[in-house]
């Protein structure tokens, strides 16, 4: 079921680059990716989930590869931060982001807008978080207005060197272009101590932010990929491979991108997965994390 649920979202990220959202029909989905309508409906309640499902997707992939560039590196390394970026650009252009997204602000549909709006701010929080690494905790308070300018300065160079240059964007040296203006940014508006947006305004904006440090998440997302080449290795049948892999998404989804993980769902999922002694150990590691991760949160909402 994994990997065949993996595959209509493929076929149909392919058919929405080619055809765009709009013009694709669900019949052309079902043709396309050779399911029938009711595997589809046990897949997707519409089309709109489905499109949710390609950017989960995409983006699940970028976060790994990009934390995976500061595994064993110094975070407040200006030129990790740069690679980090390229990986995002890259995989924007790669899957054709970019035109989807314009698609989905051009339509009338509230959901799929509200959705790109959290896609946003999840990255605004992003560059936040890692604007206190590089820069410092004494320049935090005015690194929100600092991301905020950066996404749109990066943004706009981009896409007007995508029109400069047709054949290609040069990918490496806008980004390096506008990291350079960054820094100057930084030091000019800390020293001036002039603040248009307090960073608190991110737990309003979404809610539950500051529960996902970066250590918890490079110690989540290690722990799940250790996990998940034991299932894939050991695991032999596609129905159980498929069964467990599916759980331990569902408890990364749970723990990285909702705002109040179900913990009684997630140690079902865990006690699931403890079903085979193969992957004991990644298992009782990424069990422990969890358990920390809860107790850390029942003490802030004690305090």
């Amino acid at each position: 079921m994994y990997n065949r649920k993996q595959n209509v979202i493929k076929m149909a990220h392919q058919l929405f680059v080619e055809k765009g959202f709009q013009a694709t029909s669900i019949q052309d989905i079902l043709d396309y990716s050779g399911i029938s309508k009711g595997t589809f409906y046990n897949y997707f309640s519409s089309k709109n989930e489905l499109l949710i499902g390609i950017y989960k997707t995409i983006y699940k992939t970028l976060e790994k590869e990009r934390n995976d560039l500061l595994l064993g590196q110094d975070p407040a390394n200006i030129e990790i931060f740069i690679k980090q970026l390229e990986l995002q650009m890259i995989s924007n252009r790669k899957n054709k982001l970019i035109t989807l997204y314009e698609e989905v602000l051009a339509s009338n549909d509230a959901d799929l807008k509200q959705f790109i709006q959290h896609l946003r701010l999840k990255s605004l929080r992003w560059y936040f978080s890692r604007f206190i690494d590089l820069f410092g905790e004494d320049k935090k308070p005015f690194l929100l207005d600092c991301a905020i300018m950066f996404q749109g300065l990066l943004q706009h160079n981009l896409q007007y060197n995508r029109i400069t240059h047709e054949s290609g964007e040069k990918i490496s040296h806008v980004v390096r272009f506008s990291v350079t203006r960054l820094v100057k940014m930084v030091e000019e508006i800390s020293e001036s101590g002039n603040q248009l947006h307090d960073p608190a305004l991110l737990e309003k904006w979404l809610p539950g932010c500051n529960k996902h440090n970066n250590d918890f998440k490079n110690q989540l997302l290690h722990l799940s990929g250790a996990l998940r080449k034991a299932i894939t290795k050991n695991l032999h049948g596609e129905v159980e491979q498929e069964k467990n892999l599916e759980l331990l998404d569902f408890i990364q989804e749970e723990l990285l991108h909702t705002s109040k993980p179900r913990k009684f769902l997630i140690e079902c999922a865990l006690v699931t997965l403890k079903g085979s002694s193969v992957w004991k150990k990644e298992n009782q590691e990424l069990e422990k994390l969890i358990e920390n991760y809860f107790k850390e949160l029942d003490e802030i909402e004690t305090n």
